[in-house]
């Protein structure tokens, strides 16, 4: 069969609009690949080392979700001739971000990546490990093994020569993407030094006769049974005077941390009896080291605590604290709390009984 020229001509016109139509297709395609983020989510970081290909910057990108396409990543960083600006180094990208605004962020050169991270009042070790590894910094096992083993360091205060518990300072602190945990931990370090040792201390050997960790561990003690913030001196007062007549402190903030991961939001009787040396129940005097780690408004009244007649007190469910002289006083208050409805807060019904 022989096809007029007319349509023939028809044919390659209409040849012509189904290749253009699929180019155009995939133009828009990849310019939405290109110039339309993947979406939300944590930042992330991504290495580029020295004479790494594009290729492998595409696929590195790519592996952290952080663009679509890697092909097309390479072809725009040919196309735009940005291929030959790209920098070595650590760079925080996050999915928000455009592949174009990706690629040109390549060329300024490497941000050094953070995250501002704050250790709350009252942490432990372990809770500032697990912190750090929620914030994609550093492991939480190989934090405690530096916070308790292997910590080295310069600094002017008479450091512990076990673990750092206590000593980590409560406070908000800004910690670079790739930071060792030994880089991490001689930052709290060095805030503890600054603001303790050479502020609180003014780098002296003891205070009112009480050396450093002395002290730190009563913060701690105050730390954990303290709610309000106008009963720290008072807690540390009855906890004082409680030492001075050598009567057990009975502190359960003590037993929480001597039941380590076994935490419990309510103590038995039972738990009283753990067998350690951090159970004020079971053992005179201070604990052999701190329990958490105190922040500054503990350490003042672990420092000068409020001369006070109390030896006990008991834990309303608010926090706040009823103070008692005597055993029998202590007693009826317990009683009192019971009788009026009103529940004891968990660590309160049993504390301070000690005679």
């Amino acid at each position: 069969m022989i096809r007029s020229p007319r349509s023939t001509g028809l044919a390659k016109r209409a040849r012509l609009l189904i290749a253009a139509g699929a180019a155009l297709v995939l133009l828009v395609a990849g310019f939405w690949s290109l110039a339309v983020p993947v979406g939300g989510g944590e930042p992330e970081l991504v290495t580029v080392v020295p004479g790494q290909s594009v290729s492998e910057t595409a696929s590195a990108l790519s592996s952290k979700g952080l663009i679509r396409s890697p092909m097309l990543f390479v072809v725009a960083a040919y196309a735009t001739g940005k291929w030959r600006h790209i920098q070595a180094g650590r760079h925080e990208f996050t999915p928000s971000m455009t592949a174009l605004e990706i690629l040109d962020a390549l060329c300024r050169g490497a941000r050094k990546a953070w995250r501002w991270v704050t250790i709350p009042e009252g942490y432990t070790l372990r809770q500032i490990a697990h912190e750090m590894e929620s914030r994609k910094l550093v492991l939480a096992q190989e934090f405690l093994r530096e916070a308790n083993d292997r910590a080295t360091g310069a600094v002017s205060f008479p450091r512990p020569s076990g673990s750092l518990e206590g000593y980590l300072f409560p406070d908000t602190y800004r910690v670079d993407v790739g930071e060792t945990s030994a880089d991490i931990v001689q930052q709290l370090l060095r805030r503890f030094d600054q603001v303790v040792w050479q502020g609180l201390f003014r780098s002296k050997a003891s205070y009112r006769g009480r050396s450093l960790s002395e002290i730190i561990t009563l913060a701690s003690l105050v730390e954990g049974e303290a709610k309000q913030e106008k009963e720290r001196p008072l807690i540390a007062g009855v906890l004082i005077n409680r030492l001075q007549r050598g009567i057990r402190l009975q502190c359960d903030a003590t037993v929480q941390y001597a039941l380590g991961q076994d935490r419990k939001s309510r103590l038995a009787n039972r738990d009283l009896l753990v067998d350690s040396e951090y159970n004020t129940y079971l053992h005179a005097g201070l604990p052999p080291g701190p329990i958490c780690n105190p922040g500054e408004a503990s350490i003042r009244a672990a420092m000068d605590p409020a001369r006070v007649p109390y030896l006990y007190y008991v834990a309303r469910a608010d926090g706040s604290h009823i103070f008692s002289e005597t055993f029998s006083q202590h007693q009826a208050a317990i009683a009192t709390l019971r009788s009026s409805g009103r529940s004891l807060r968990s660590t309160s019904s049993r504390a301070r009984q000690g005679r």
